[in-house]
């Protein structure tokens, strides 16, 4: 059992589209309050796709005291939305910001901002220093760099275009995380990179996000997860035991926190909170 118990961690949730998952969410997020997010955050598709939803899950998040965290991609943005949407946040009391491109649709055409490096400089220039800008990485390069070194590069231009932190994409190799914190490290991008975790709580769930996002699935782990079929319970004990491992990796070699992809689940992100001692004698609220 790890032996810190207060390790920093933010949640991410995305917007429910149904008034039935709104209120399992709310449930979702009440029983994940012993955990004491430093900000929880809520995702945006491509193009604004989620806008309506995801700002009224950020709202609310915001009205129960939460430090809430927008997600913002740039596809398809002007200057002026990017503006109005600024505003609506501010107004709203929010001041973290997630900075993403967003996923690139077939018929796409560069715009006024074709990287987050870009969206992420006209923030800062139209509202200072009043949002925390988290941006996104990818300890195992994104899957449309032409090189890790052109990916490190990118991570670079948001880091100087004004990037307070960063969150990784989840990975189930610590290697590669420790590798790319040092590689930005001797380029003097001295951010903290939080990693993204992702439970294991269904293979084919799992097998689904990381064919679309390029997060790679070491082979003994993806072995081991097939051949528990359709027995969900095998496959949960053993997703917690992995899961957990690597965390403990993660804190003992100096990360600063962790950030849970949480799927609108409670109970993953909660189990491995458990194994890591991070529960014991959490104060209720």
């Amino acid at each position: 059992m790890f032996s810190t118990p207060r390790v920093p961690v933010s949640l991410e949730f995305f917007p429910p589209k149904t008034v039935e998952g709104a209120d399992k969410l709310r449930l979702v997020r009440q029983q994940l309050s012993v955990l004491h997010a430093r900000f929880c955050s809520v995702t945006y598709g491509a193009g604004g796709s989620t806008q309506e939803g995801s700002l009224r899950t950020v709202a609310e998040l915001a009205s129960e005291g939460e430090c809430a965290a927008a997600h913002f991609t740039c596809i398809h943005a002007t200057q002026d939305s990017v503006r109005a949407h600024l505003h609506t946040l501010q107004s709203m009391g929010v001041r973290h910001l997630v900075a993403l491109r967003g996923d690139l649709p077939e018929d796409y055409v560069p715009g006024a901002f074709p990287y987050a490096s870009d969206l992420v400089a006209f923030v800062r220039r139209e509202t200072g220093k009043d949002f925390h800008i988290e941006v996104a990485c990818y300890p195992e390069t994104h899957p449309q760099a032409a090189s890790p070194q052109d990916d490190v590069r990118a991570f670079a231009a948001k880091v100087h275009a004004g990037a307070d932190s960063a969150i990784t994409q989840y990975f189930y190799n610590a290697d590669a995380y420790f590798r790319f914190v040092e590689e930005t490290a001797a380029l003097g991008l001295d951010i903290d990179v939080v990693p993204g975790i992702l439970p294991i709580a269904n293979t084919g769930q799992l097998l689904r996000f990381s064919a679309a996002c390029g997060a790679e699935i070491p082979r003994w782990i993806r072995q081991r997860l097939e051949s528990f079929g359709q027995d969900m319970a095998s496959v949960q004990a053993f997703g917690l035991e992995v899961v957990t491992r690597l965390c403990e990796r993660l804190l003992a070699g100096g990360a600063p926190g962790l950030h849970f992809y949480t799927l609108n689940q409670s109970a993953p992100t909660l189990a491995i909170c458990n194994e890591l001692g991070m529960l014991q004698g959490a104060p209720q609220r």
